[in-house]
């Protein structure tokens, strides 16, 4: 563990792949400078990889007061030993007191290793995040500045908010989507350390051969117009009207977790607490009965249209407009509207 740090400062452990950053990164860059701000302290960013220097560049303009930038060959490709011995380094150096990393892969595989390492707290997969105080109960010893760690828990029927008063770095991983990313400021100036950390062949205990990667069959949270379906449209067929009324609008096809379950739909078009999270300016949720695990993943959508045959059914309850009626009357008749004003 390390010993609590009250001015130390925000950390984000940002991900590349393949010379590409990893959106969620950025994203935490943008909650990470408002923690950063409330705390009065720098926020800092760490890039890890062959060749960062571009990386590092990008994450000052996205935020970072200062970067970190640790190059290696053996850090090229993601492996869980050398990654975290960096890291680790990195934290008992310099001790900040707050450290996110994206719920990805690879930050799930990395977070609790170095947490593990450190003896400190680590909540998985946040929702949101916020400086606060706590007091201990049956004292009155109160802890001011604190990161509350929100998450759903119990299945997502509550949301728990979680603090580590003691065993600092406070850490979490946060699920990419639940935080907007800033536009970048190309005139931002910062700090930028390029280092060589000492790993030998003995901190990587694979070869990588080759790497695969297995591109996504939709941008979700690139899409301005969203049409999913739940397990109210009943089957695979009948998803087709979803695709056609997406394709009509010039938007994307997304899914409740019970239709990805009943083999409807790939798990790469996954709205909610356990797929993507989306923000577009418009969402059309068909035949979706609006558990809190789904709306966690779409209630900040700009403008939310319902059609549901249950008119008690809680996605009315966020809903700008609401439909009741049977999807397969209701979405032909959409696209016939839509096809005619065009």
């Amino acid at each position: 563990m390390i010993e609590a740090n009250r001015q130390g400062d925000v950390w984000v452990v940002a991900e590349q792949n393949d010379g590409e950053l990893h959106d969620v990164g950025l994203e935490l860059l943008s909650k990470g400078r408002k923690l950063a701000t409330e705390l009065g302290v720098h926020l800092t960013a760490v890039v890890m990889g062959a060749k960062v220097d571009a990386h590092a560049k990008k994450l000052v303009q996205y935020g970072a007061d200062r970067v970190l930038a640790a190059e290696h060959e053996l850090l090229a490709h993601y492996q869980t030993q050398p990654f975290a011995k960096v890291v680790i380094g990195l934290l008992a150096q310099h001790r900040p007191q707050i450290v996110l990393f994206g719920a990805t892969p690879v930050g799930r595989d990395l977070a609790p290793r170095v947490a593990s390492a450190l003896r400190a707290g680590l909540t998985a997969d946040c929702t949101d995040l916020d400086i606060g105080e706590h007091t201990e109960p049956g004292s009155n010893h109160k802890y001011e500045k604190l990161l509350y760690q929100i998450r759903p828990a119990f299945g997502g029927n509550i949301i728990a908010t979680i603090v580590n008063p003691e065993r600092w770095p406070q850490m979490a991983t946060v699920r990419e989507g639940v935080m907007p990313m800033l536009e970048p400021d190309t005139s931002r100036r910062g700090e930028i350390v390029l280092m060589r950390p000492e790993l030998t062949a003995e901190d990587a205990v694979l070869n990588v051969l080759e790497s695969v990667h297995a591109e996504k069959r939709v941008n979700l949270k690139g899409s301005r117009t969203i049409v999913a379906g739940g397990a109210g449209v009943g089957s695979k067929e009948n998803f087709r009207l979803l695709w056609d009324l997406a394709n009509a609008m010039g938007g994307a096809v997304g899914a409740s977790r019970a239709a990805v379950d009943s083999g409807w739909i790939h798990k790469d078009h996954q709205v909610g607490q356990t797929g993507v999270t989306v923000r577009p300016a418009l969402y059309v949720a068909v035949g979706i009965s609006g558990a809190v695990q789904h709306r966690a993943g779409m209630s900040e959508a700009k403008k939310i249209v319902a059609i549901n045959t249950d008119p008690n059914a809680p996605i009315f309850g966020v809903a700008h407009y609401g439909i009741v009626g049977d999807l397969n009357r209701v979405i032909p008749m959409m696209i016939d509207a839509i096809k005619k004003r065009v």
